[in-house]
């Protein structure tokens, strides 16, 4: 006779979410570090993927169309940055809407939705790759570990005080405790790189400001996960459910990066390539 299950409680997934954790973060310093094609390569194919689960979430009958749209979304991806690359800005602009576009194309829920993030996903990855060439490593990974602490601390920090929720008629489960630890992390990571890679010390500030962009990107995912009936957007990685759910908040703070460098200089750290 088997022994019932125990309850996991709340701290029930952290063994599998940091065995993944610490598998992606080796395998992101690696493409990081090499840069070039190695790291756009890895970004097209997140970005393909994600955009299979955005398709899957919207029309969960047509699995077949939904790969096309990922692997579409991989290929224009290719195209945008070669464009991109070649100064042709106007076209490769155009060319994100091109992958959300073909999905459109026949019966699907929430097209406005499933049409706006999409692009905003294609985007996302466009400016990935662009600030790692213009940036080097050492944007990226004061970008990554902006949104990895405000992640974590938010996580312990939400599950251990609990309190008000942030937003509870979106995401239920993000609270204010979690949302403010996740600003003082970003905040720690700006303030290293300020002493350590010669950034200007406006990074202490910009730091919080684009956890905050990643934490509305998460919550924006959230939503749509709610709207489509689905606790997670896939079950491609152990403990954090799809690559949407675990990408969600580094797309929303590549957008703010975009968006606020297109208004004025960023006090970006440039130490490396």
């Amino acid at each position: 006779m088997s022994r019932p299950e125990k309850p996991k409680g709340r701290w029930g997934d952290l063994r599998r979410r940091m065995i993944s954790a610490v598998i992606m973060l080796s395998v992101g310093g690696i493409e990081v570090w090499l840069g070039g094609v190695p790291f756009a390569l890895l970004v097209m194919a997140l970005t393909g993927l994600m955009l299979w689960e955005l398709a899957r979430m919207t029309a969960p009958s047509r699995p077949v169309a939904n790969v096309v749209v990922g692997l579409a979304a991989s290929a224009v991806l290719m195209g945008v940055l070669a464009l991109v690359f070649q100064e042709d800005m106007m076209v490769a602009l155009a060319g994100l809407a091109l992958a959300p576009a073909a999905g459109l194309i026949g019966a699907r829920r929430d097209r406005r939705i499933f049409f706006t993030y999409g692009i905003a996903l294609m985007a996302a990855g466009a400016g990935l790759v662009m600030l790692r060439e213009e940036g080097g490593s050492v944007a990226i990974l004061w970008l990554i570990l902006v949104v990895v602490a405000s992640d974590v601390l938010g996580y312990f920090a939400g599950r251990s005080f609990g309190g008000p929720k942030f937003w509870p008629a979106v995401s239920p489960n993000k609270t204010w405790s979690g949302t403010v630890a996740g600003w003082a992390g970003a905040a720690i990571v700006g303030l290293g790189f300020s002493i350590a890679a010669g950034a200007g010390w406006g990074l202490i500030i910009l730091s919080p400001v684009i956890a905050l962009a990643g934490q509305l990107g998460d919550i924006v995912e959230s939503w749509i996960k709610r709207r489509s009936g689905v606790k997670d957007s896939s079950s491609l990685i152990p403990g954090h459910g799809g690559v949407l759910d675990r990408f969600d908040a580094l797309t929303g703070a590549v957008l703010a990066v975009l968006v606020l460098g297109m208004l004025g200089d960023l006090p970006l750290p440039e130490l490396g390539n």
